[in-house]
């Protein structure tokens, strides 16, 4: 089957690239960062429409919850990591005079016995102040960060967000919302989960559950396995075994009408070995809609490789490939449980979801998708 990318995958909250070096006005920037178990990201970005206009960002690996898994605290040399990340992303902040930010931390803090000390030294080093994010509104700021990618035909939605630390699923009811209104129904969730008092046709959130366990969390809690297919196997039956609690688990479900979005790292990484690509192209990933036996056979692919073809392949790329397998193994458990042909990937994450519940909030973004 070839690839297809659904009608609006380009539509908001896509970053729209920078044509002509034009200083934007500081009263209407906006930031979101993101500190997660393994990655630091920060966008930077103005309204524009019913989109954005991405003016900054910033990405790297920082690994701040590397060993927390057996000393339950951030390391020391994960922490200095962290902070010489933020006082770059300090400095971009100074540089574009930017008042309107939110910076968060999601499950590598709200785990560490130690995450009081470590917020409080970011910010005496770096003046940023973090704040520690329930799950809750975790799991809800990946899902509207993916609401234009969301069919109009789509009756039940299932959005997975794979993190270093943890993994989100929300599971949505859209029978109730009319097909034309569905993208802007999983938009207004920013407001919360329970639904609120507006007037437009609401999307049911069935059940949600963030399972404390992501690509980094997962692969630490097997690194006592030798042989690469047994550890892969074994994470990916043991993230099945925490899924017992979330209610649509123990229902089957019909393929017509329904939809997962999956945004993470390892799920833009299969889907660009699936398309060949040597060289990452997020226009071409971000969008594309993948079978289980298209995603089977990258994984597949995966494992004859080995722990040392898959670091020299560089679809994969040095910074994912420790991390590609257990995030693999998650996903895997997942199409094990809900076979899809409707999988649609999310370049998209926390960053877009922050930018649009802050703009949204402020009342600067046209109606629409």
């Amino acid at each position: 089957m070839p690839p297809e990318r659904p009608e609006g995958a380009d539509a908001f909250p896509k970053p729209v690239e920078r044509t002509a070096p034009v200083t934007p006005d500081p009263s209407a920037l906006y930031a979101a960062l993101d500190l997660g178990t393994n990655s630091c990201r920060m966008l930077i970005a103005q309204p524009r429409g019913n989109q954005f206009h991405v003016v900054d960002s910033f990405s790297k690996s920082v690994q701040l919850g590397q060993g927390l898994e057996t000393s339950g605290r951030l390391s020391r040399s994960a922490i200095q990591r962290t902070v010489q990340a933020l006082r770059i992303c300090q400095n971009k902040l100074k540089k574009h005079g930017v008042s309107r930010m939110r910076l968060i931390a999601t499950e590598a803090c709200r785990r560490a016995s130690n995450a009081n000390h470590f917020m409080g030294l970011v910010e005496r080093e770096t003046g940023l102040k973090l704040e520690i994010i329930e799950p809750e509104e975790e799991a809800r700021l990946a899902v509207i960060s993916c609401a234009p990618l969301v069919s109009t035909k789509t009756d039940q939605l299932l959005v997975v967000d794979i993190g270093g630390g943890s993994t989100e699923l929300v599971w949505i009811d859209l029978t109730r919302v009319p097909q034309i209104e569905r993208p802007r129904a999983i938009m207004r969730l920013h407001a919360g989960f329970a639904g609120d008092d507006s007037p437009f046709p609401a999307a049911r959130v069935v059940d949600w559950i963030s399972v404390p366990l992501g690509v980094a969390t997962l692969r630490e809690q097997f690194n006592d396995v030798r042989d690469d297919a047994a550890r892969f196997a074994l994470m990916s039956w043991f993230f099945e075994e925490n899924l017992a609690d979330f209610s649509p688990y123990a229902s089957e479900q019909a393929r017509e009408g329904f939809q997962v979005i999956g945004t993470s790292g390892t799920i833009t990484t299969v889907a660009a070995s699936h398309l060949g690509l040597r060289r990452y192209d997020r226009n071409k990933v971000d969008g594309l809609r993948m079978t289980s036996d298209q995603i089977d056979t990258v994984i597949r692919e995966y494992l004859s490789l080995g722990p040392a073809g898959r670091r020299n392949d560089p679809r994969i790329g040095r910074d994912r490939q420790a991390l590609i397998m257990s995030g693999a193994a998650i996903l895997q458990a997942l199409l094990r449980i809900w076979p899809t042909d409707q999988l649609s990937v999310a370049d998209r994450g926390l960053r877009e979801g922050l930018l649009y519940a802050q703009m949204s909030a402020d009342g600067v973004l046209e109606d629409g998708t």
